[in-house]
């Protein structure tokens, strides 16, 4: 069974910064992708950000040049170090990382999801 657990989120002021993590755990074989999306009241679940195997990333438009996607191999840990935050960017964000366990075949899973709300 494998598991994303979530960390980082939490209240900011407007301009400030916060870093997610999301660690997955189990009996993991291999990590492919790995992305971030984030859900805003009454708005579209949206793609945040995401990082390939090989380290190649991709940015939502929004959010170029204040966050950044980066990953541990060592301990199955994605990160997302979100900078210069407005209050646009409150959402719930939710972790999501492509994966095989020792059993199953390439699959997503999804974080429980962390709050950020940016507020002053």
């Amino acid at each position: 069974q494998v598991q994303l657990v979530e960390s980082g989120g939490g209240l900011v002021q407007p301009g400030g910064s916060l870093r997610l993590s999301c660690a997955a755990s189990g009996s993991i074989a291999s990590i492919y992708a790995m992305a971030w999306y984030r859900q805003a009241p009454g708005k579209q679940h949206e793609l945040v950000a995401e990082i390939a195997g090989d380290g190649s990333t991709n940015y939502a438009d929004s959010v170029k040049g204040r966050f950044t996607t980066s990953r541990d191999n060592a301990k199955n840990t994605v990160y997302l170090q979100m900078n210069s935050l407005n209050v646009e960017d409150t959402a719930v964000y939710y972790c999501n990382i492509l994966l095989k366990t020792l059993t199953v075949r390439p699959k997503n899973y999804w974080g429980q999801g962390t709050q950020v709300t940016v507020s002053s």
